[in-house]
């Protein structure tokens, strides 16, 4: 992270809150790295109180995973004293429930137990204009400022399929697959698409594909990653199916990766069939046949 948030973030760590100054005077809390005004960078940082006034709530009756507290709560926009913005935290009312809150309600922050550095050093906000006191911490000076913070992200989205994916999937399903076209002389695209992307027709025709193909480009990929489920070195791969006018990207296996070439003719390994699902990892990886490498002039225009 950037000078301006370090500050904020090694300042939560210590118990304190600090904001940033604008070119028009006001203090920004969190902190913004840029003026909202001149856009320059910004770095007069200013000590704000740990108490304020909540400006604005909406309640949360049934807390999710992750959240601050795994009660129900109020989240809130919250000016701090000295702060001229609004920082939105978790305030916890108790058992009081909702009624216990209200605009103009005035807060102090909870402390966490170890702070870290994080946003999540203010615990959540309570009731009440009696700041938590604060115990001085000696060797604060003698540690590193905080320049990285991990934020956990879960994402979860639900797809609706168009009628060409719902075939498709169906198709995968049962061990096919399934590309689409506009007509006898368009080209078959896999996975189908509603329409062929080239002319703007929809697609009316599905056409049934082996699972070999061509090797067209690829990756060795060598660097782990964070969720990464495969040991690199491995081989991404774009493969062209037979029949097919565009490639799609899958594993390719039982190679060495520094023999995977353009031009490399593969078929599909698939999973036991009890453990097909409706996806393209029923297929777990490509392999190679042994054919002769695919001549260049046969896939030249589908890189």
């Amino acid at each position: 992270m950037g000078p301006t948030l370090s500050r904020f973030f090694t300042a939560l760590r210590a118990r304190r809150i600090v904001g940033v100054r604008g070119s028009d005077g006001r203090v920004h809390v969190p902190p913004v790295e840029y003026d909202p005004v001149t856009y320059e960078p910004l770095s007069e940082m200013v000590p704000v109180s740990s108490v304020g006034t909540v400006a604005s709530w909406t309640w949360q009756p049934e807390p999710l995973a992750g959240q601050p507290l795994d009660r129900p709560f109020a989240w809130a926009l919250i000016k701090l004293d000295g702060a001229d913005t609004l920082l939105m935290h978790a305030v916890d009312v108790g058992t009081a429930g909702p009624s216990a809150i209200h605009t103009g309600a005035r807060v102090h922050a909870h402390w966490a137990d170890q702070p870290v550095g994080a946003i999540t050093d203010i615990a959540c906000f309570a009731l009440g204009e009696t700041a938590e006191p604060v115990a001085a911490h000696k060797t604060e000076d003698a540690r590193d400022p905080v320049t990285m913070i991990v934020t956990p992200i879960q994402l979860e989205i639900q797809h609706t399929a168009s009628h060409e994916e719902s075939a498709y999937l169906r198709a995968i399903a049962q061990g096919k697959l399934v590309g689409a076209r506009t007509g006898k002389t368009g080209k078959v695209y896999f996975p189908p698409h509603g329409a062929d992307p080239a002319t703007g027709k929809p697609t009316s025709e599905f056409v049934e594909l082996p699972d070999k193909g061509t090797v067209t480009t690829f990756a060795i990929v060598n660097i782990p990653f964070l969720g990464q489920r495969i040991k690199p070195p491995y081989v991404a791969a774009y493969v062209l199916l037979d029949g097919a006018d565009i490639p799609f990207l899958h594993l390719v296996s039982d190679v060495d990766a520094h023999q995977v070439r353009m031009g490399m003719r593969v078929e599909a390994v698939w999973k036991p069939r009890e453990r097909w699902g409706l996806g393209i990892d029923n297929i777990e990886y490509f392999r190679p046949t042994g054919e002769p490498d695919a001549n260049y002039d046969t896939y030249k225009h589908h890189l």
